[in-house]
């Protein structure tokens, strides 16, 4: 029987990329299973998703107005990582004011596009590994191409300079144009907050070179032992949860605060 590949997502990606030590916690050595915790954004974010998924998705029954979209955020309201009860009650009414704003803008605005699909994993073999995407929604235009839709909800502002710095935005790209060959695609964020959007297209041989680093760093993430891997300082240290496991290094120095 073949053996599976490993699978890379953007996130795991990114996580590598900020600190492989808060990699391996993460996903590779279960004592960091014990210091993970909920986080309000990952909910807040989640409960927008799921209502724009049902907004936009043409199978799916009763979400076409203002008051089903809010309807159905409430039902999809997920409660974990608020601090308190206040701040659980200011995130809904937040997510409310959005919700009802982007549908408005929504409806208003007239479609020149389709929603080819929403919520979709595409996948792309890399060699020693898959990369995967979950991609919010690919809109197709009349023209043939293809459009990559991303929320943000916690920015409220956007540029093309930011979709083309963006990680995973190019691996959507990467993974789209994989499916879809031939097709021309773009790549768009809207910050959910201000309903500004910006988009951005890699060109062929961007991709091409930005497909030679994901093999590149995804090859090295397989094949790295983790077992020699000593945790360094960082600046994101000061608010890691995986911090007392890093501490049990005898090498690893964190800093004395001023």
């Amino acid at each position: 029987m073949a053996t599976k590949k490993p699978s890379l997502s953007p996130t795991r990606l990114s996580n590598y990329l900020a600190c492989p030590t808060k990699y391996r916690w993460t996903y590779l050595d279960r004592r960091g299973r014990y210091y993970l915790r909920s986080r309000s954004y990952y909910s807040f974010g989640t409960s927008l998703h799921r209502v724009l998924e049902k907004f936009h998705d043409s199978g799916e029954a009763g979400v076409a107005t203002v008051s089903e979209a809010l309807a159905a955020f409430e039902e999809s309201w997920i409660e974990a990582g608020y601090s308190s009860q206040q701040e659980m009650e200011e995130a809904l009414g937040e997510g409310r004011a959005i919700v009802e704003s982007y549908v408005t803008g929504q409806l208003l605005k007239p479609r020149l596009a389709k929603a080819l699909f929403v919520e979709k994993r595409l996948t792309m073999d890399m060699g020693d590994f898959v990369l995967l995407g979950q991609i919010d929604r690919v809109d197709e235009h009349e023209d043939g191409s293809l459009e990559i839709i991303d929320y943000k909800s916690g920015r409220s502002s956007v540029s093309a300079e930011d979709i083309e710095s963006d990680l995973a935005m190019s691996c959507y790209q990467l993974l789209l144009r994989d499916a879809y060959p031939g097709r021309e695609v773009r790549a768009t964020i809207i910050a959910l907050r201000t309903q500004e959007e910006a988009s951005f297209s890699l060109s062929g041989s961007q991709l091409t070179e930005f497909e030679g680093d994901v093999r590149f760093i995804g090859g090295e993430m397989i094949h790295r032992e983790w077992e020699y891997v000593v945790p360094s300082y960082k600046s994101l240290c000061k608010t890691c949860e995986f911090l007392p496991l890093c501490r049990n290094y005898e090498e690893f120095s964190f800093p004395e605060e001023d």
